[in-house]
C-alpha cells in the first residue's frame, strides 16, 4: 500500500475526484473538510503527505500551513487552489508548503507532483553531519560536497552558501536574506555579487550533472530543491 495522505478540502466533487484517484492508486487517504478537522486528524496520525485547498472554511489554508510548520518541519505538504497569482503561488512557499498546483489540474500531474515530494522526502535525510537534497550531500564535517559519488569542488564561500540553501531546502530565500547570512549586511548594496556566486554554484553544482537543484523565483529569490520534469518546463518557460 502507498503512502497516508491527507487531504483538505471542503468541496466535496474535488474532494473525490481526488480522493478516489490516489485510493486508486494504492494510497490510503484521510479527509479534513476544515482547518479543525485537519488539526485532529494530524494530531491522531501519521502522514507522508498533506494535500490542503487554500480557500478553506474559516482559518484558510495559508493560515493553517503557517501554524502546522511551527512543529512540523519534515512533513511534505502540497497547495491545491484556484488562487494562480505570482503572488499567492510565492505565498503558498513561503508559509511552508514545498509545491502548489493551481486548479484546474490533471490528476497525472497532481500525482506525479504527490510521487516527487515524497520521494524527494524519503531522499533529504539530514544528520548532525550532513545534509542531503536529493542526490546532493553535503558533508559538514570535512566540509565536502557531492552529487552521487562524484565530489564537487567548492570554494569555502561557495560551500558556506549551498550550506545555507541546503540547510533551508524547499524555502526560497531572498537576495536579502543571503546577503546577511553570508556576507553580514543588512542591505542590498548596488551589486550583482549574489547573482555571479549563484551562477558560479550552479556551474558546480548543477550544469555537470543535468538536472538542476538551485533554482530561481524570479522577483523574490533562490531556492534549492528537486523538482519534477513538468515543474522544470514550466520554469523554462518563464
Amino acid at each position: 500500500m502507498g503512502a497516508h495522505v491527507l487531504l483538505i478540502e471542503d468541496n466535496s466533487a474535488m474532494a473525490t475526484y481526488v480522493t478516489g484517484g490516489l485510493r486508486a492508486e494504492g494510497y490510503a487517504v484521510d479527509l479534513a473538510t476544515s482547518a479543525e478537522e485537519a488539526i485532529c486528524c494530524i494530531n491522531d496520525s501519521e502522514y507522508g503527505l498533506v494535500i490542503c485547498d487554500v480557500g478553506l472554511p474559516g482559518m484558510s489554508g495559508f493560515d493553517l500551513v503557517e501554524q502546522l510548520r511551527k512543529t512540523d518541519e519534515r512533513t511534505p505538504i502540497l497547495f491545491l487552489s484556484a488562487k494562480s497569482l505570482v503572488d499567492d503561488r510565492v505565498k503558498g512557499l513561503q508559509v511552508g508548503a514545498d509545491d502548489y498546483l493551481t486548479k484546474p489540474f490533471s490528476f497525472a500531474e497532481l500525482l506525479a507532483r504527490c510521487e516527487a515530494l515524497m520521494r524527494r522526502n524519503r531522499l533529504e535525510e539530514t544528520s548532525g553531519t550532513e545534509l542531503r537534497v536529493a542526490d546532493l550531500r553535503l558533508d559538514l564535517v570535512r566540509q565536502k560536497a557531492y552529487r552521487g559519488s562524484v565530489e564537487i569542488f567548492l570554494q569555502p564561500l561557495e560551500f558556506k552558501l549551498l550550506h545555507y540553501m541546503a540547510h533551508n531546502k524547499g524555502q526560497v530565500l531572498s537576495k536579502t536574506e543571503i546577503m546577511k547570512k553570508i556576507w553580514d549586511l543588512n542591505f542590498e548594496p548596488d551589486t550583482n555579487i549574489v547573482e555571479v556566486r549563484m551562477h558560479h554554484l550552479r556551474t558546480k553544482v548543477d550544469k555537470p550533472f543535468g538536472i538542476p537543484l538551485i533554482h530561481t523565483e524570479r522577483g523574490v529569490g533562490y531556492v534549492l530543491e528537486e523538482r519534477s520534469a513538468l515543474s522544470e518546463d514550466k520554469d523554462a518557460s518563464r
